[in-house]
């Protein structure tokens, strides 16, 4: 396939679309679980707990691709864990749709999750790194929103698809990148400048620069892959961010994957038919889409701190005012802030978490604060599905993830001020380079 001809501005939105169309097949992975929970439970016979633990089991592999991603991208390149996250993760999703039992349908959610888990790290990092100094913030939220994108779309495809063509089609809509997003990315994404350069491929950097219309980045301290790259996360001067980071993706994970996986059957449960109850899951992520773009522009211009402070508390009150069941309208709004403050609010932390190391850990930060924040991620279907399956009722879910949103907030608030995250916004607004 001929090299890219793409220079310039042009070649770096190109860039980041590719990054955001593959993340929009992650959305999609993230919510066609729980478009399908109930014909799954249907067909199989299983129980909501059984059907969170299949849920986990997607998220199970996704930590293990973040951590591995996140460590080795900045030995192996980016641009071809990139191509190998997307491959990958498509084709263990499409066989997805042949699985003949719970079992096996279960070890092939946990065989995709790690290509999924693996991507956005490596698309955290390449966008971060061609995005423009001054919306950086605002061009990550943006990239990010395929993420919700991909959601709206399981949730549109499922309202027509689930009752004609059952949930298997589902699962064969996950090969998609393979023609979409895999033969764009052989020819227009590049390697990582910040990658190059520590490799020593100074030319090779130099001539890519150009053509991105883009300086070449200085040699970045060289720190060693594996366990000495986390180590150096967890230093004197790093330790406190980052336990806070990980702390704060563990909740908003929690969040995020607790209600995609379960706000259907909660709806349900609640007394909605099942197109009313897509329909909500419609709105959360659509409402994360519209947060989190204004949430980027907002972080660009005070800072990531106080705008992640906010998110975390409206997740709080929406999810614990979802609990009185105040009438549809008002639902489907409180839905909508909900996926502002929990699928945007991830968003806007992993471009927090990103900007905050340098170059050199930058791929190892946030592949570790994603991979730790699956754990969150894991258990909140499996805490919904014992919810469900308890005398407790279905609003206890709600008091559940407004507490753990709250814990998110806490978090934030105890950051350090004095992140590079902060220094770039500062920068940028003197007109200087980052």
């Amino acid at each position: 396939m001929p090299a890219s001809t793409l220079t310039g501005p042009r070649a770096r939105l190109v860039i980041i679309l590719l990054c955001g169309l593959a993340l929009a097949f992650d959305g999609y992975d993230l919510v066609v679980y729980g478009t399908t929970i109930q014909a799954l439970r249907a067909e199989w016979g299983i129980t909501a707990s059984a059907a969170g633990t299949i849920g986990s089991a997607a998220l199970v592999g996704m930590l293990v691709g973040a951590l591995l991603a996140g460590t080795l991208t900045d030995t192996w390149g980016r641009r071809k864990t990139f191509l190998l996250c997307v491959t990958w993760f498509s084709v263990l999703t499409a066989l997805c749709a042949a699985a003949p039992s719970p079992e096996v349908f279960l070890a092939l959610r946990f065989l995709a999750g790690i290509g999924l888990g693996g991507l956005m790290p490596t698309a955290a990092t390449l966008t971060i790194e061609y995005a423009d100094a001054k919306h950086r913030t605002f061009t990550y939220a943006a990239m990010q929103s395929g993420y919700a994108v991909g959601g709206i779309l399981a949730a549109t495809l499922a309202i027509p698809l689930l009752p004609t063509a059952g949930w298997r089609v589902m699962y064969l809509v996950g090969a998609a990148p393979l023609v979409l997003v895999l033969p764009l990315a052989l020819r227009h994404l590049p390697e990582s400048l910040e990658y190059l350069v520590s490799q020593g491929k100074q030319a090779e950097a130099e001539a890519l620069a150009a053509r991105l219309g883009v300086p070449v980045p200085p040699p970045a301290e060289r720190r060693a892959g594996g366990l000495s790259g986390v180590k150096a996360l967890v230093e004197r001067t790093y330790l406190r961010r980052t336990v806070l980071f990980w702390l704060a993706s563990f909740c908003a994970l929690l969040l995020v994957y607790g209600l995609n996986t379960w706000l259907p059957e909660i709806m349900r449960a609640s007394g909605y038919p099942l197109g009313s109850a897509l329909g909500f899951l419609l709105a959360f992520n659509l409402g994360s889409v519209a947060g989190a773009l204004l949430g980027g522009r907002l972080s660009d211009r005070h800072g990531a701190k106080p705008v992640l402070l906010g998110s975390f508390a409206l997740a709080a009150v929406c999810s614990a005012a979802l609990s009185i069941n105040p009438g549809q309208t008002v639902i489907y709004v409180l839905v909508a802030l909900s996926g502002y403050g929990t699928i945007g609010t991830m968003h806007m932390l992993n471009a927090h978490v990103t900007r905050s190391y340098p170059a050199s850990m930058r791929a190892t930060g946030i592949g570790w604060a994603l991979g730790v924040g699956r754990l969150g991620a894991i258990l909140g279907p499996t805490l919904g599905g014992w919810v469900l399956d308890s005398d407790l009722g279905p609003d206890w879910n709600f008091y559940l993830f407004a507490v753990v949103a709250v814990l998110g907030a806490l978090a934030i608030a105890a950051l350090p001020r004095n992140t590079s995250a902060t220094t770039e916004i500062a920068v940028s607004r003197t007109g200087a380079t980052s």
